[in-house]
């Protein structure tokens, strides 16, 4: 396996006071919890606010995105960024395949369709040590990726408005 490599962003375009929503897939709760700590992280060290939905698995969480993407600009207080967190691991039969790339799928469909920046922090994996090595933020620490390529998204996003 190649080792991971985390290249440092260089954009500091301001984020401050961003609003970022994380939709949890609560399938493995003690997986979810180590992924949500790292993206927590990441979201406090930017200084920006976050909202939680969870859902039951990785299948659902594109939709809530967009339900509440939808609610927010309804609302008047629309959401800047989301996260996407979840984790698959494959089993006997070809469910994981569908849940793995559909769930991957609507999710770049959602953020391209809306132009909106998504961090995707599904993980997908063959055993338990593995989600446990990209969930733990001592470790790969998916989650804190997941919130980080959002909010270089974010960045990107507000920085060519600006132009």
């Amino acid at each position: 396996m190649a080792d991971a490599r985390r290249a440092q962003l260089q954009d500091q375009t301001d984020i401050a006071g961003a609003r970022v929503l994380i939709v949890e897939a609560r399938f493995y709760d003690d997986i979810q919890d180590a992924m949500l700590e790292g993206a927590l992280a990441e979201l406090r060290a930017a200084g920006v606010t976050h909202d939680i939905i969870t859902v039951p698995g990785a299948l659902e969480i594109p939709a809530a995105i967009a339900i509440a993407l939808d609610a927010a600009e309804a609302n008047n207080r629309p959401y800047d960024a989301a996260i996407a967190l979840g984790c698959v691991v494959r089993g006997d039969t070809i469910h994981f395949e569908i849940v793995s790339m559909e769930s991957s799928r609507a999710l770049m469909d959602l953020a391209v369709a809306r132009k909106f920046p998504l961090g995707n922090g599904i993980i997908t994996v063959n055993t338990d040590a593995q989600a446990w090595a990209r969930a733990k933020a001592s470790e790969l620490n998916k989650g804190g990726d997941a919130a980080r390529a959002a909010l270089a998204m974010l960045r990107i996003k507000r920085r060519l408005a600006k132009g």
